[in-house]
């Protein structure tokens, strides 16, 4: 039951975070995932899962704001159908500690950027 609320009170936490600031969540529930004792690919695909509805809500708010661009968008979803798979597959052959440091530096460098664009104000 306790899993079930934490994920219930994840969820939230993440909606609230893909709503200000146009993300999927997938940096809040992977770490959190492994830190339930998940695995880096299951956690990672249950965030690719969890991102469907968060998508669709932000979408169907933005659009009544006048803010999504549909074709960039069209184009945007269509390349990255081609790069989930491969990332799937690649993600399937490597050994579980490089999917989590390979994550660690996407964070790194997430963290990275923004930091660098909010220095220059």
């Amino acid at each position: 039951m306790t899993t079930i609320l934490f994920a219930v009170l994840l969820g939230l936490a993440a909606g609230v975070i893909a709503g200000l600031f146009g993300v999927g969540g997938g940096i809040l529930f992977v770490p959190t995932l492994v830190a339930l004792h998940r695995s880096q690919l299951h956690a990672e695909a249950t965030s690719l899962a969890a991102i469907l509805p968060t998508v669709a809500a932000g979408t169907w708010r933005q659009t009544r704001y006048g803010n999504v661009r549909f074709r960039a968008a069209l184009a945007l979803g269509l390349a990255s159908i081609a790069g989930v798979e491969g990332g799937v597959q690649l993600a399937t052959t490597l050994p579980e500690v490089w999917l989590r440091r390979l994550f660690a530096i996407l964070v790194l460098a997430v963290a990275t950027n923004i930091a660098w664009r909010n220095r220059r104000g």
